[in-house]
């Protein structure tokens, strides 16, 4: 990984509230007042820097976390949503048009597909769904209409790992712009600083880390989120995915914690692939030698931070990951739950909930088999005693 700490350049921003304090003032206002009709009028054409307008176009503390966030992938700006979704859904009806195709791995999150699917082509916006994989095939894929590369750095929910720097080759090569999700990564990978064009992030995942809000960001160019936010064209200030600005106060306090969590978070993960590995069950975790992509993603990832919080394991059946679940949570090592990045492990099959969106056919066809467990491990103290705790509840129901 190049040289490129986002835990410095986190630190290294102070932010001081209007009566001195340690964090920023909330403005908990919809809409702001001027001194002079000029001022007004430069603030709607966006030549008055400082000066707000309505919160729908920007609030102060939507500046401050989107000012950390853009520090934290090394960009030259971002711009927060109400929701990751929100962020997805505006950066590609931003990149395309009617007649337009995206290309994007097959194993991304169940939203995201069901838009490029089912949603995209209402707008006569195309999408082709390739082995994220197979570079050939990626590129086999690419048409003189294609507009966007879309992919995600570890794929939900089977942990495939993109190879980004080959990716934005492609990009480069076919004059296109690539967007990579790096909701499962933060701080380990930096997609920026590898060749991507937009970074997105569901924030409600690790960076905010306590289940408690929504929310999602972009990053990228300054040109790039001057355009999102255009109050004629700009799809994040037109389609209206703004984010509350007591949301983002809270987010940035929880985004000074990261860093420590996300070691804790990939040590966790890590030290339970392992054993479970020894056990003999079919365990997926980046970490692991035995993870397809294990050298690829070494190279791309600042290892100071580990090789991230999710790991799968495969039980056989639906029916034994149901109970399997179930009697973890019944021994409160975590919650029967979607979404990830909790200080509670998190577990889910994701064939029938995050991932449901996806056909049956082409779940078994990329791999997503029914027994398939997806794992957020949480921040636990003695991850032995986890392990030890899991263990006999996969021997009590004959998982090993």
């Amino acid at each position: 990984m190049i040289d490129f700490n986002p835990a410095d350049k986190i630190q290294d921003l102070q932010y001081f509230g209007e009566f001195g304090g340690v964090n920023p003032s909330i403005s908990d206002s919809s809409t702001y007042t001027f001194l002079s009709a000029k001022t007004m009028f430069d603030t709607f054409e966006g030549n008055a820097e400082g000066c707000y307008l309505y919160s729908r176009h920007s609030s102060p503390m939507n500046l401050y976390l989107s000012k950390a966030l853009a520090a934290m992938e090394g960009t030259e700006s971002a711009n927060v949503a109400a929701s990751g979704m929100g962020v997805i859904t505006s950066v590609l009806l931003q990149l395309c048009c009617s007649g337009d195709e995206i290309v994007s791995s097959r194993t991304i999150y169940g939203g995201t597909y069901a838009f490029m699917k089912n949603v995209l082509p209402k707008w006569g916006i195309k999408t082709t769904f390739v082995d994220g994989t197979k570079l050939d095939v990626i590129e086999a894929a690419i048409t003189p209409n294609t507009k966007v590369l879309y992919c995600e750095t570890v794929s939900n929910p089977l942990l495939e790992v993109t190879d980004i720097e080959r990716w934005a080759q492609l990009a480069k090569k076919y004059n296109i712009k690539l967007v990579v999700d790096n909701t499962f990564s933060p701080l380990s990978v930096a997609p920026a600083k590898l060749g991507a064009d937009v970074v997105i992030h569901s924030l409600t995942k690790f960076i905010n880390g306590s289940s408690d809000t929504v929310g999602g960001v972009v990053c990228a160019s300054q040109e790039f989120i001057n355009d999102l936010k255009n109050v004629n064209t700009g799809a994040m200030m037109l389609l209206g995915p703004t984010m509350d600005s007591l949301r983002s106060a809270s987010i940035l306090k929880n985004l000074r914690t990261l860093h420590i969590r996300m070691k804790q978070h990939s040590f966790n993960a890590m030290y339970l692939a392992n054993q479970f590995e020894n056990d003999g069950l079919k365990v997926v975790y980046p970490g692991l030698k035995s993870h397809p992509s294990h050298s690829l993603y070494l190279t791309m990832i600042n290892k100071e931070y580990g090789f991230g919080g999710m790991m799968t394991i495969d039980v056989g059946t639906l029916e034994k990951a149901n109970e399997l679940m179930e009697l973890m949570q019944n021994r409160n090592l975590g919650y029967l739950a979607v979404s990830l990045g909790f200080y509670k492990t998190l577990f889910s099959a994701p064939g029938t909930s995050t991932s449901s969106e996806i056909p049956l056919e082409e779940q078994k066809e990329m791999g997503l088999s029914d027994g398939l467990i997806r794992f957020s491990i949480g921040l636990d103290n003695d991850i032995e005693r986890t392990y030890e705790m899991m263990k006999s509840c996969m021997k009590e129901l004959n998982v090993i």
